[in-house]
């Protein structure tokens, strides 16, 4: 459910800053808990970077399930919390968090949206994210043309001349996919070491030498243009000559540029960008402002989605007192309890 921008403030449970897996799991986590929450995120739709990024990209380590794309993995987690009717408040970010006289949180977003709120979950991931841009002067004006940072529909490239940017992980698959696809592509790398998976770079290499794709070792230094679009690209290479390579689209995948953006100014303890939280509870040196996911750090992190998944569940058992203060929470299973089984709006099994 989206919702719209009031005067009045909204008075919740929870907020959950980011909508990627592991804010969406935190719903239904809070859920269970009979919390209500509502969801923030910058972007216009749900599913954070697998869905930005990566929406075809297989993920293996999600526990029973072998394989699932990252849209794949967005969609069964917006099933998986309907029962929690979560109230969605995309394309705005928050920009003010403050602790009220009465314990509560104002806060209030770049849409003007304000909310009351007992308690509030940051998992936001990298942060406010941004692709890294080529510096190439005037080349911006081709952005979302024929310049690209991010791929939304393989097949707007079907047929097409492709020179694909960069030597990480997304460079390289999203340059081996579109193989089948495009009429040509060029992968091109400012290094002649790739920082990709290995089996990637070799399955790459094998191409190249099938004369299925190209790659060169250089950097864009500049560009030419016929008619209002974009017709070739000048690369420099290692040996410092300056060559031209014609094209239809440049696909850029230099990284992301994380940052915090306005949670730096929240009075959070941060260490390397990143929200120091304690093991048990999940919660940051604010009490009733929790961070799960990326966006956190603590001895032993690893950036996990299953890790996000677990610290949303430890994270929404410590928020309960916030929210339910003269309430004794006990643990209970999805598998055996009525109660829950009322709050998943599914029947209880009946054991022989």
């Amino acid at each position: 459910m989206e919702a719209k921008v009031d005067n009045l403030p909204i008075e919740a449970d929870a907020v959950i800053v980011g909508a990627g897996p592991v804010g969406l799991f935190q719903v239904f986590e809070l859920g269970l808990l009979e919390i209500k929450a509502h969801v923030i995120d910058s972007l216009s739709v749900v599913g954070g970077q697998c869905v930005e990024l990566y929406p075809d990209k297989p993920i293996y380590d999600i526990p029973a399930v072998p394989s699932c794309t990252g849209l794949e993995l967005t969609e069964n987690l917006m099933k998986q919390i309907e029962p929690f009717g979560p109230t969605f408040h995309l394309g705005q970010e928050v920009v003010k968090v403050a602790r009220r006289e009465d314990g509560r949180f104002d806060l209030e977003t770049s849409a003007g949206t304000r909310f009351i709120t007992k308690t509030v979950f940051i998992a936001a991931g990298v942060g406010a994210f941004q692709p890294r841009t080529l510096k190439v002067d005037g080349i911006e004006q081709f952005e979302g043309s024929q310049l690209f940072y991010r791929v939304k529909d393989p097949e707007m490239f079907r047929g097409k001349n492709l020179v694909v940017c960069g030597g990480g992980d997304s460079a390289l698959d999203w340059a081996l996919k579109l193989v089948d696809i495009a009429e040509s592509v060029v992968l091109l790398h400012r290094r002649e070491e790739y920082r990709a998976a290995p089996a990637s770079v070799s399955k790459m290499k094998a191409l190249c030498e099938d004369f299925c794709m190209q790659a060169l070792t250089g950097q864009v230094t500049g560009f030419e243009s016929k008619d209002g679009m974009l017709s070739e690209i000048k690369v420099t290479g290692l040996d410092g000559v300056t060559r031209r390579l014609p094209l239809d689209c440049l696909l850029v995948f230099f990284g992301l540029s994380p940052k915090l953006g306005p949670i730096a100014d929240w009075g959070l303890e941060i260490d390397r960008r990143q929200i120091v939280v304690d093991t048990e509870k999940f919660m940051t040196n604010i009490p009733g402002i929790f961070a799960v996911g990326d966006i956190n750090i603590y001895p032993g992190k690893k950036k996990l989605i299953l890790s996000g998944f677990h610290e949303a569940a430890l994270a929404a058992f410590a928020a309960a007192p916030f929210v339910f203060p003269q309430k004794k929470i006990h643990l209970q299973y999805t598998t055996t309890s009525p109660k829950l089984h009322k709050v998943l709006g599914v029947e209880s099994p009946v054991f022989d």
